[in-house]
């Protein structure tokens, strides 16, 4: 809690003027405090009855003027004077004995003060007593005012020791659970929540407050009369002395009809909310894969259970949304028609599974394409049981060749190379014609070009020749064997990533930092990639799937080897100048943006952004809040929502083919089918699983995948990123493209193109 407190006042009750009470005089100048001086009784009461001084200072050296005692005994007797401090001035005696304060104490004074005239020890009192005994004073006042708050509470509270002996209890607790006025305080917690596990829960609960962290969720009570009530209880450990906890605060409230009502009307109003936004992105897919695996399954009978045991059983103590949204659930279906709670189960269901964000497939017959991308992009295959091993070892790192370090400078690029990059700063800039003029070397050329326009080197605070070496390294580790996963690839990842910084809302949106990350982890998103995917790997049992435990085995190769490959060589090193703090901000973002390009957890990027980036801006946007620019701002520009827009980007700029002209999206598809089938040849050698079984070189039609890509990840993720940066060329290019394949699809041709006329 934070205190304010006003200018301190101090009262001085002297009966005449001397050093002692100048001393004090000054002394409160000095400090800054507001200062009165009274000579009589009665005229310091009074005073004192109209200000309400926090210090009174009283002359007791002298009793044939007043009775010094006798005047704190009456301020004492006075409401206002419970939280003042009283100092008595008391004689100095050397010669004599120490007397006892405790007539001084009996009388009401706080403490005393043994004379000394010299400003400075007055003024060290002083200050002595405003960090001591009178902001002790103050914050018992301020306790006051929360205690009255407490007392007024409509929520039940109670207060316990460490030991669970109760300390005190608010008029709402005691109505709540049928007990008098003070019936409880003292006493131990006997009682303890209804359920099916009571040990187990009682456990589950303790073991979280324990540890000081906060519980929430709900339980049944019982009141004094024996009845159950069901509770919406929050625990929260207080850490007092020692940095110890001293106290537990429980906060809990009825589930009553009106809060279900009243959470019901929130989740309606929310649900409206969703719909209305939803509207705003249009869809080419005939029907929405998660709405027809949710309405594909009927009921499991799990309406026949007792839906007031649910509660109950499915009360969780983990802190997260997660938990809020199943309990208000939970607390709902105890009302709900039958067809409604049935729904709500179906609900629990969906929300209790991990992958949340993951659509629902129907069966293979249904989709095979859209199964067999799902099954090679989105899962990590299965383990072979086998002893036979896909090598591929992270230490095989390629040096840059003598004929490949050449004296380049944006200065003196060949002619041909600087003509193929005239429009690089247009999304229809063929990388083809750069890949063409370079000898299949696009990224060093690409790259030099791109990271001048955004001041990369002026950023990193490292030369052009450091930067061009580095590219040379990173171009070097990209095998130009595959047919997709190359440093074309990379190249065109850059280009998509600087045209959509270009892009006027993103600029708004991100720091420089953020853009350097973004422009190089584009570059390095995929380095050393071996033209298979995670599957693959993971069947094969490959050193990297077992050195990143199959969990984004590649994407993790990628990033760290990057880093590896940057620092072990100075000459390389566009990382060696910068300031530590600020690298080890830059290289968190680069590794996230990196690892963003896995595809496990594309849904859960491209919703996350939908509802912490789209909704809010489509909702001020509906509000007429267009020219509210904190408002957007707050949206944009916030840390979390940050890295959310960073991740969209690179995202979209991996798997951008579908958007581009007509004629690279084909050669994109053609390169990419080639790889995947070269994965299945070798699936079939080395007798691992196929992962992708339609990708057979024999009977795959490439219209169906690019159909099945498009509308599984393609569609959904350019629509919201659209709705922010405002790409419609890119939207044609992607409705052309859908149009293509679609009417290759239709003639059932299997190829990139259709045969001659």
């Amino acid at each position: 809690m934070r205190l304010h407190q006003n200018q301190l006042q101090v009262l001085l009750v002297f009966a005449k003027e001397d050093n002692q009470s100048n001393g004090f005089c000054w002394a409160c100048e000095k400090a800054g405090f507001r200062c009165n001086i009274a000579r009589t009784p009665e005229s310091a009461l009074e005073c004192f009855l109209d200000k309400h001084h926090d210090i009174i200072i009283i002359d007791h050296r002298h009793s044939r003027y007043f009775d010094a005692e006798a005047l704190c005994r009456s301020i004492r007797t006075t409401k206002p004077s419970e939280n003042t401090v009283i100092i008595g001035v008391v004689r100095r005696h050397a010669d004599r004995e120490e007397s006892s304060i405790l007539p001084l104490i009996s009388a009401g004074f706080t403490r005393r003060y043994v004379e000394n005239s010299n400003i400075m020890a007055c003024y060290n009192e002083l200050i002595q007593l405003e960090f001591g005994e009178v902001q002790a004073q103050f914050k018992l006042r301020a306790c006051n005012s929360l205690f009255t708050a407490l007392e007024k509470s409509q929520e039940a509270i109670e207060i316990t020791s460490e030991d669970h002996v109760i300390q005190y209890v608010n008029p709402a607790f005691e109505t709540m659970m049928g007990y008098q006025i003070g019936e409880l305080i003292g006493k131990e917690l006997t009682e303890v929540p209804i359920n099916e596990k009571k040990a187990d829960f009682l456990d589950t609960i303790n073991s979280c407050i324990k540890i000081g962290k906060e519980w929430q969720g709900m339980y049944y009570a019982k009141k004094k009369n024996g009845d159950s009530v069901q509770q919406n209880v929050k625990i929260l450990p207080v850490i007092g002395q020692g940095g110890k906890i001293r106290h537990y605060v429980s906060i809990s409230r009825l589930c009553n009809d009106n809060n279900k009502a009243e959470k019901t009307c929130e989740r309606v109003q929310a649900e409206s909310q969703t719909d209305i936004q939803t509207c705003r992105h249009k869809d080419r897919r005939k029907g929405s894969l998660d709405v027809r695996s949710t309405t594909s399954r009927g009921s499991d009978g799990s309406s026949q259970r007792r839906h007031s045991s649910m509660a109950r059983i499915h009360s969780m103590t983990i802190e997260a949304p997660i938990t809020k949204v199943i309990n208000i659930i939970n607390a709902a279906q105890e009302s709900s028609p039958m067809p409604v709670a049935e729904a709500l189960d179906r609900v629990l269901e969906i929300l209790r599974t991990t992958e949340l964000y993951s659509p629902q497939l129907g069966t293979k017959d249904e989709d095979p394409h859209t199964s067999d991308l799902v099954g090679g992009l989105m899962t990590d295959g299965l383990r072979r049981l086998s002893g036979n091993e896909y090598i591929l070892s992270a230490k095989q790192t390629h040096q840059v060749a003598g004929s490949l370090i050449s004296p380049i400078s944006l200065n003196d690029i060949p002619p041909q190379i600087t003509q193929a990059m005239e429009n690089e700063e247009h999304w229809d800039f063929d990388i083809f014609e750069l890949e063409a003029a370079t000898h299949k070397r696009p990224l060093v050329y690409l790259g030099l070009k791109i990271f001048a326009r955004f001041g990369i080197c002026e950023f990193l605070n490292c030369s052009e020749s450091t930067l061009r070496s580095w590219l040379q390294v990173m171009e070097a580790n990209y095998h130009s064997s595959n047919s997709y996963h190359n440093s074309t690839h990379s190249a065109d990842v850059l280009h998509a990533t600087a045209y959509f910084l270009s892009k006027e809302r993103v600029k708004q949106t991100l720091d420089p930092i953020d853009e350097v990350a973004a422009l190089i982890a584009a570059t390095v998103h995929d380095v050393d990639h071996p033209g298979r995917t995670n599957s693959f790997l993971c069947n094969a049992g490959s050193e990297l799937a077992i050195l990143y435990n199959d969990t984004a085995v590649l994407e993790s190769h990628h990033a760290a080897l990057a880093f590896q490959l940057t620092t072990r060589d100075d000459k390389c090193n566009i990382f060696k100048n910068m300031e530590r703090n600020e690298y080890r901000t830059l290289r968190q973002a680069i590794i996230d943006m990196v690892l963003a390009t896995e595809m496990t957890k594309h849904f859960e990027h491209v919703n996350k952004f939908v509802n912490s980036i789209n909704k809010p801006l489509a909702a001020l946007e509906e509000n007429g809040n267009n020219g509210d620019g904190e408002s957007i701002k707050t949206v944009l520009t916030s840390p979390e929502n940050r890295i959310l827009i960073k991740r969209m980007l690179i995202k979209c700029a991996d798997i951008s083919n579908p958007c581009r002209p007509i004629e690279q999206c084909i050669e994109w598809a053609g390169r990419i089918s080639e790889e995947y089938f070269a994965q299945t040849d070798e699936e079939k050698r080395q007798g691992l699983p196929v992962v992708m079984p339609v990708f057979d070189r024999n009977t795959c039609s490439i219209p169906k995948s690019q159909i099945s890509f498009i509308d599984y990840f393609i569609t959904d993720m350019f629509d919201a990123w659209d709705a922010f940066a405002d790409l419609p060329n890119l939207m044609q290019h992607l409705d052309n493209n859908f149009k293509y394949w679609k009417g290759l699809d239709e003639r059932k041709l299997r190829s990139l193109r259709p045969p001659p006329e």
